[in-house]
């Protein structure tokens, strides 16, 4: 039998304690892999909702007002304003009100150009997109089955009928049950052609959005605000970072658990293998080859624990992931990470009961019974 093969079968001869220091060891990999796979799905959905339409921030009024956002609405010129300003490539105006829709007393209507709806993070997913200044409008899935709503139906929006030309989906669940018309019809309703809730900004290719984002506070500060994707962001990171710590908490926890169960599994093995230890000492078996042995030995249960256990991270993290409405997103690097930390427990976890092993003076080993 070969040097490699005696290492691999040899931490099987006591299949109790093997299986026991694998199941200890697997129960850290599968958190790891699972909570990697979930904190790579929040970022994805994340990022996403945030820059899906290529949306970068938007623009508000400055004071409190009485508008759908709680903001007072801004004058539509300032979209020119915006426009002109350095770094920005394109900005997309949106006029947002409270009004009575179907049998809902006040419900969400957004205007916008026809052309814009990409910025405002909303994609049909069937019918077609509404005409300009027409009485047709698109709603919300989400909406839309709320109320066995479909595409030809009519849809009473303050008093006028409006007949529902697409469905649409979003990663917004603020837009989900929202209705949109052209942005022109929104101020026909409202009765003000002059005036508008939001800006949607797109900075141009390169550019940092926050150094987009200053440069209108320095310069338009006192009159508008950005509300943005980027502030949005940075909460977000920091809880997201925060996950991402507790995740390199719990993995730093595997380590110390796991190297202390297979320490105490290679202790035993180098206990009641003392007489054997001290046979192959007799034979000629430098201390090198006797602490690689022990090693390799440790190295075999904590790999083999790192396949199971990534395995059952995915598998279980992939069934139950939807159930906690996240889509969980795995990278080559959560498994580098599991595989590494049990590499690195299998080194520590066999490294003191080695060193044990190799100090045992082979004539006190031969004679222990």
């Amino acid at each position: 039998m070969s040097f490699l093969k005696f290492i691999i079968k040899n931490p099987f001869r006591r299949k109790n304690s093997a299986i026991l220091a694998i199941v200890g060891i697997c129960i850290g990999i599968v958190v790891i892999v699972a909570l990697g796979g979930i904190t790579n799905g929040l970022v994805s959905t994340f990022e996403d909702t945030v820059h899906a339409g290529g949306s970068d921030f938007s623009i508000c009024g400055k004071d409190t007002g009485d508008s759908a956002y709680g903001t007072n609405t801004i004058d539509a010129n300032w979209t020119e304003i915006i426009g002109n300003v350095s770094g920005v490539a394109e900005v997309m105006p949106i006029y947002v009100i409270l009004t009575p829709i179907g049998d809902d007393y006040m419900k969400t209507l957004i205007g916008i150009e026809p052309n814009g709806t990409s910025m405002a993070d909303i994609s049909l997913s069937s019918g077609r997109m509404f005409n300009n200044n027409s009485s047709e409008v698109i709603v919300g899935k989400v909406y839309a089955q709320d109320n066995n709503l479909s595409v030809g139906d009519n849809l009473t929006v303050d008093g006028e009928d409006f007949e529902i030309v697409g469905i649409y989906e979003t990663g917004d669940t603020n837009m989900a049950k929202a209705v949109f018309t052209s942005i022109t019809k929104v101020a026909e309703i409202n009765d003000d052609n002059n005036s508008i809730s939001n800006i949607y900004v797109k900075v141009a290719s390169g550019q940092d959005p926050q150094k987009v984002a200053d440069r209108i506070d320095e310069k338009y500060g006192d009159n508008i605000t950005t509300i943005s994707s980027i502030m949005e962001m940075e909460q977000m990171a920091d809880m997201l970072n925060m996950l991402k710590a507790s995740s390199w908490g719990i993995s730093l926890l595997a380590i110390v658990v796991g190297a202390l169960g297979i320490i105490n599994t290679m202790l035993m093995s180098v206990f009641e293998r003392t007489r054997e230890i001290g046979v192959l000492k007799a034979v000629g078996w430098s201390n090198r080859k006797i602490l690689t042995m022990i090693v390799g030995e440790s190295l075999v249960i904590t790999i083999l624990s790192a396949v199971i256990g990534s395995v059952i991270g995915f598998v279980v993290t992939t069934l139950l992931g939807p159930m906690m409405n996240v889509t969980p997103s795995f990278t080559p690097e959560i498994f580098v990470q599991a595989f590494v930390i049990a590499i690195i427990v299998g080194i520590i976890g066999g490294l003191y009961p080695a060193v044990k092993a190799v100090k045992l003076p082979p004539t006190e080993a031969l004679r222990y019974e």
